[in-house]
């Protein structure tokens, strides 16, 4: 699978920006904008041929793999470019931390999508997999197999019809948060995520 489509590649205008083409870098899962950085055409095609994500370094005027040195790599998903074919934007699946400070984005955002901190929250379910069950309920549910987590699922989906009913919206929100919990700690247990149930969605739309 390509992860540039030709035709974009083609029409990419290196002239307009002095063959030093900014990229904006974000995460595939949550959406969130982790980093900018500049590519000439050497460094794009190192990309396009590794799949991870290699950047002009106009410090040290030389080709640079991002994660070469930290391992924290960004490995590409797919690159575009905008309407003017003078910036690139590169859906990656990163490798740790991408800020060299040792932060998730090198960005501060003060306020994220609220959505993205659903894929913060899958991240950390998929951490306690395999842990000491007393380490916390998480654990402990992955601990006590299939069957216990999805009774759990099912019972606060019965939870969540019940408040609906009842018109308790402050209920309703609860009852849903816990239903989103457990059903991501079944997906983790069954080796799914969400991602697979939001690829299932856009399937189902686009038909």
């Amino acid at each position: 699978m390509s992860l540039m489509k030709e035709e974009q590649l083609a029409t990419l205008d290196w002239a307009k920006v002095d063959n030093l083409m900014p990229v904006i870098v974000q995460n595939q899962v949550s959406g969130k904008v982790l980093m900018l950085g500049y590519v000439n055409e050497e460094s794009l095609a190192a990309t396009l041929e590794s799949g991870k994500m290699t950047f002009f370094s106009r410090t040290k005027q030389r080709l640079w793999c991002k994660g070469e040195q930290s391992g924290n790599f960004l490995n590409v998903v797919e690159i575009s470019s905008d309407c003017d074919n003078d910036t690139l934007l590169a859906i990656v699946n990163p490798i740790g931390p991408t800020c060299h400070l040792g932060n998730e984005t090198c960005f501060k955002n003060e306020q994220e999508p609220s959505l993205s901190f659903i894929s913060d929250l899958e991240q950390v379910i998929k951490s306690r997999k395999g842990a000491d069950p007393k380490s916390s309920y998480t654990a402990s549910l992955y601990a006590r197999g299939t069957k216990r987590i999805s009774q759990k699922v099912g019972e606060e989906g019965v939870e969540v019809a019940l408040a609906a009913m009842a018109k308790d919206m402050d209920e309703l929100t609860c009852e849903s948060a816990d239903l989103l919990y457990h059903l991501t700690v079944l997906l983790q247990n069954e080796g799914l995520s969400l991602a697979d149930v939001a690829a299932k969605l856009a399937e189902r739309h686009s038909q």
